[in-house]
């Protein structure tokens, strides 16, 4: 490859497309951008692997990233349509990661309120995902998450059809998934929901692998206390749940990585 076909190959000039959805999709794909971007930013990503969607409202159809680009280069319009089949439904010169079809594809379909799924390899996310016991009771982080977690072994490379029914069995009704040896998953009834609760969970597993290196013995929060999560959680976001921090997260977007909104 010459040196101007390779500099062609790296500005990807993606056109844009904001005036061919309509207003509430394009809304979608612009926060499901940001969303893409906000792993990168916060240091989630595993190079063009894992993946987020959100699913179009009226439709058996929902948003993935194209295959093969880096979470900080995605754009509003680069994000493929697809449906629960794989099939994409709108023209793309972009490929679809098969894994992320087969976990993100399950869960769209059985839960309805799943209108984003949003899946990390993170290191600390895997780190405690092999570990036996688990997410521990040891930060008010985890107290986030504790409540609503559930867990899922691993199968190996998120391919066959037949893992389908046990993962989805396994996160129930849970808006947090563990997946053993694996990473991390959230749901959420918006982008900003999945991507707060993300937020909650990474943290959560830093933390967990700080203290563990530490050496030291651990304070659980007592299960009394645990109890009160869900009441305490509404609570302090004030009723506006995910939303209380989303606009300041595209407002730090647009300063330190512009253009998703494109």
């Amino acid at each position: 490859m010459n040196p101007s076909s390779a500099a062609q190959d790296r500005a990807l000039n993606i056109p844009s497309i904001q005036s061919q959805v309509s207003p509430e999709e394009w809304e979608i794909r612009v926060n499901l951008a940001a969303a893409y971007r906000l792993v990168a930013l916060y240091g989630w990503d595993d190079l063009v692997f894992t993946h987020i969607t959100a699913k179009l409202p009226g439709t058996d159809t929902f948003l993935i990233n194209p295959y093969g680009l880096m979470f900080d280069e995605i754009t509003a319009s680069s994000l493929v349509q697809i449906d629960l089949q794989g099939n994409k439904v709108s023209d793309s010169p972009f490929d679809v990661n098969p894994a992320g079809f087969t976990i993100h594809s399950c869960i769209h379909a059985a839960r309805h309120d799943a209108h984003c799924v949003l899946h990390t390899h993170s290191l600390n996310g895997v780190a405690v995902s092999s570990q036996r016991e688990g997410l521990l009771p040891i930060s008010q982080f985890a107290f986030s998450v504790l409540h609503s977690l559930s867990y899922h072994d691993y199968e190996g490379l998120a391919l066959r059809e037949a893992e389908k029914p046990r993962l989805v069995a396994n996160l129930g009704q849970s808006k947090f998934l563990m997946l053993r040896n694996h990473g991390l998953l959230t749901v959420g009834e918006s982008v900003a929901e999945a991507f707060q609760a993300m937020h909650r969970f990474e943290a959560s597993c830093m933390v967990q692998v700080r203290a563990l290196a530490g050496n030291k013995e651990l304070i659980e929060i007592d299960p009394s206390i645990l109890s009160l999560a869900k009441q305490q959680l509404q609570d302090v976001r004030r009723g506006k749940g995910a939303f209380l921090a989303w606009p300041a997260l595209l407002r730090r977007l647009d300063r330190m990585s512009p253009g998703f909104d494109a």
